[in-house]
């Protein structure tokens, strides 16, 4: 056993304790935010909050996606049919227009369940939901000038490093229906995301802002950032874990050669607990947040990392069990915190606007719980 699988394996009960203390967490919200109901996006004072001026409605699926990832760990029929009925209101979101997150809502939560039965009618339907959901969001592109992509929320003249795990679905959709056109558009959004948003040492940039009319690159800009040439941290984690994925379905090397220049820009930029801070050019370091919600993002990527180049596993597993040592200890994990409703605390939603900072998210939640699901898988 190599030095990292056996600090990994040092982790088992507390990765443990991890998914007992997830799974009351979740029961316990079900009464207070059910299905079909509008999920929770962060918390206040330690209680889950959703708030008026939603800004964009991007979570829902990380709600339900927890669900499914109790069920997977513990097979307990009770959570699949939680995981169902919290999925199954999220389908008109198919055909939603207005946001570029239709692959954080439907990859987890109708890409678990897909992957999860047997051929049949129900597989079917399933994928005919995902499939109708990468086309909507690949209709989001952005045609004028010479650079392409699927553009943001705020509009063609916006592209956000977000939507490098929102090309999955486009690229899930692809694979199963044959659409060149899928392939087509994720493979240009990414390199057109290279181009722009990934510096040559790794950072990544939060928004591109493109002439609207002409089509041509303008300027950087950020909208959860600390400024538009800063490393914001969840940016940074999405470009790791984006990259990887747009790699595994497509096997272009670029990608994987991004995913891995991205990832070098958190070592090259470590923090003692491996937790990076909310943005890495914040003026106040080390009197600034942390965003545990982009360690559990990067955490969950290393480990994928970890698998697909084994002759670099060892950095990526002993980077990913750090953080997993760190999330799961009391300054992190809220096992010893009665009162509070999130899984993981110290995150960062959207420190320009306030809201969520040093709270629990749903995303973080999420990938947490999704991280330890594949550190466990290695140890048991």
């Amino acid at each position: 056993m190599t030095e990292p699988d056996a600090l990994l394996k040092s982790l088992r009960p507390r990765l443990r304790q991890a998914l007992d203390h997830a799974e009351n967490r979740v029961a316990a919200l079900i009464p207070k935010w059910p299905a079909g109901s509008p999920a929770p996006i962060y918390t206040v004072d330690g209680k889950w909050h959703r708030q008026k001026d939603v800004w964009t409605d991007w979570t829902p699926g990380f709600y339900a996606g927890l669900m499914w990832i109790l069920f997977e760990f513990t097979g307990k029929e009770e959570w699949r049919e939680q995981a169902i009925r919290f999925t199954i209101p999220l389908e008109p979101r198919k055909f939603d227009r207005e946001v570029h997150d239709l692959g954080f809502i439907f990859m987890s939560t109708y890409r678990r369940w897909f992957d999860l039965l047997a051929e049949g009618p129900e597989k079917e339907k399933v994928k005919s939901v995902l499939v109708t959901a990468g086309n909507t969001q690949s209709l989001r592109w952005k045609e004028t000038g010479e650079d392409h992509y699927i553009y943001s929320f705020n509009g063609p003249q916006s592209l956000f490093i977000d939507i490098m795990m929102n090309i999955r679905v486009l690229l899930w959709a692809w694979q199963q229906s044959g659409n060149e056109n899928l392939y087509n558009r994720a493979v240009t959004h990414a390199r057109t995301t290279r181009k722009y948003l990934i510096r040559e040492d790794g950072a990544a940039i939060h928004e591109g802002i493109f002439n609207p009319v002409r089509g041509e690159f303008r300027n950087l800009s950020t909208q959860q950032g600390y400024s538009p040439w800063t490393c914001w941290a969840r940016g940074l984690a999405w470009a790791i874990y984006g990259y990887h994925d747009a790699y595994l379905f497509t096997g272009e090397k670029e990608f994987l050669e991004t995913a891995e220049l991205c990832a070098d820009y958190y070592f090259k930029n470590p923090t003692e607990d491996g937790v990076p801070y909310w943005d890495y050019g914040a003026p106040n370091i080390p009197n600034e947040e942390k965003d545990s919600s982009a360690g559990a993002v990067i955490a969950s990527a290393f480990l994928s990392l970890a698998e697909t180049i084994p002759e670099r596993s060892e950095k990526y597993l002993r980077a990913a069990a750090k953080l997993l040592e760190t999330l799961t200890s009391d300054a992190y994990l809220t096992h010893e915190m009665p009162d509070h409703e999130g899984i993981l605390t110290q995150a960062v939603y959207h420190k320009p606007k306030g809201w969520g900072v040093n709270e629990a998210v749903m995303w973080g939640d999420y990938f947490f719980l999704e991280a330890v699901q594949k550190a466990l898988k290695l140890v048991e």
